[in-house]
């Protein structure tokens, strides 16, 4: 493939010149009279090299080159090689153009073989260095930038363009991890990075910042019906390559949440965007996952005695149930966790004991899992406590806590749940399998 060379001079006698001597050698030249041109040029073109010639009028070679990494910089662009021209056997001049960054310096008259041979040595050190430097800055797995250059970037660039930075956590991918093995979880983050890749474009930046844990800063994206537009694409997207893999029956809720913040609306601080866009991701995950969050900011009250009590009363409501309040709690993980370990932290400090039961459902070929699961939850929700908490461990998995119930009252809950489970008919074909384990926390009085 052949070099794209821009030659600039405002003397019509050298671009012809340096024209000529490089035709024939695998190069293709552009020539352009001005430092002017060559800014505006290079806002929408991407040449291997420049011949950058140092004494131009209006903009020098100097004042061209510093105008042009100025605008590779705003537009996150790699440097392009430069290599000044000079009529001048002046060796300050040199040192001074050296010392700014150009690749190299090549003296007027040209002679073509020196010409060829700098310009081919230059492009191919500058090719090695860029191959280096990307690779050690890519996430390997998914081909994203990696956490600290993924920052870096992220916060030169929210300095300097309107966009979206998009904290993205994928839902419950540590069951595909349980569930299928940790080969096929790598295989649904391959899939993720092609879907992110056919939603962004070359201005976007995006990083991987931890296991399944991603940020994409969307340039010139500020309204809300943008997101709401490429969190769907990459829900729905994600969805179908989940169910290639894995099959259309794996029963995993695969999907992504978002937490999003606006520069420069929010901030033009990294550090701070992040946080709120985090922040925003937080109560996605809160409310059923699978959708996004655009941070909100509200404004700090001063409380005092006279309304703290009113205050009080609109938590609470706030974080009272609502709707159906009869049966056990049915929690995600991290809720779960939080409310495994409260139970516990009780029974160790005013005693009590705690029985723990696993429930299995047996799989068959063909099933439909999302009704199955929905159909079990149904039975546990009607047969146990209000006081009772259940988590999904894996698809045909079911974690029971109950507290304060002896190891002898829990066969008669294991037989009420079996009995239940068997009147749902051919749903329930396949059975159901239970262990059950009583805790009895160490009495830590005063702890």
């Amino acid at each position: 493939m052949e070099n794209w060379i821009v030659v600039v001079d405002d003397e019509p006698f050298s671009l012809t010149n340096a024209k000529n001597l490089l035709k024939g050698e695998g190069m293709k030249v552009s020539c352009l009279r001005s430092g002017a041109d060559l800014i505006k040029y290079m806002e929408k073109n991407e040449p291997d090299l420049i011949l950058l010639d140092i004494m131009m009028p209006e903009m020098d070679g100097f004042e061209t080159y510093h105008a042009l990494r100025d605008l590779e910089d705003k537009m996150g662009k790699n440097p392009t090689p430069v290599i000044f021209l000079t009529g001048e056997n002046n060796s300050e001049i040199e040192r001074r153009g050296l010392k700014a960054g150009a690749s190299d310096f090549i003296r007027k008259p040209l002679d073509k073989e020196i010409l060829v041979e700098r310009i081919n040595n230059t492009i191919t050190n500058s090719k090695k260095i860029e191959s280096l430097t990307e690779e050690a800055s890519l996430d390997k797995l998914t081909g994203f930038l990696n956490k600290v250059n993924g920052t870096e970037k992220v916060a030169s660039i929210c300095k300097k363009r309107s966009g979206a930075l998009m904290v993205i956590d994928l839902d419950n991918f540590k069951l595909v991890n349980d569930v299928f093995g940790h080969d096929m979880g790598d295989r649904v983050l391959v899939a993720f990075s092609e879907v992110v890749k056919h939603n962004v474009r070359s201005e976007d930046v995006v990083s991987r910042i931890g296991g399944d844990e991603f940020m994409i800063f969307f340039a010139d994206v500020t309204q809300e019906d943008a997101v709401a537009s490429i969190t769907g694409r990459l829900n729905v997207q994600l969805a179908q390559r989940a169910a290639e893999l894995m099959g259309k029956e794996h029963g995993l809720p695969v999907g992504l949440s978002v937490g999003v913040a606006f520069a420069p609306m929010h901030s033009d601080d990294y550090q701070i965007l992040f946080k709120l866009a985090d922040n925003a991701l937080y109560k996605v995950k809160q409310n059923g996952k699978h959708g996004y969050e655009i941070y909100l900011e509200t404004s700090e009250e001063e409380f005092t005695a006279d309304n703290l009590e009113h205050e009080l009363l609109r938590i609470s409501q706030i974080l009272e149930e609502r709707g159906e309040k009869k049966g056990a709690l049915i929690l995600g993980q991290e809720p779960f966790a939080w409310n495994y370990r409260l139970i516990m932290r009780y029974l160790e400090r005013y005693g009590g004991v705690a029985t723990k039961i696993l429930f299995s459902l047996p799989s068959r070929e063909g099933e439909d899992v999302y009704a199955k699961n929905e159909a079990f939850e149904s039975v546990l929700k009607r047969h146990l406590r209000k006081s009772d908490i259940i988590f999904q461990y894996k698809p045909n998995l079911y974690f029971v806590l109950l507290s304060l119930l002896k190891n002898e009252d829990s066969q008669g809950v294991t037989d009420r749940i079996a009995n239940a489970w068997k009147e749902r008919g051919d749903i329930a074909a396949a059975g159901l399998e239970c262990a059950v384990s009583t805790t009895f926390p160490e009495d830590v009085d005063g702890q």
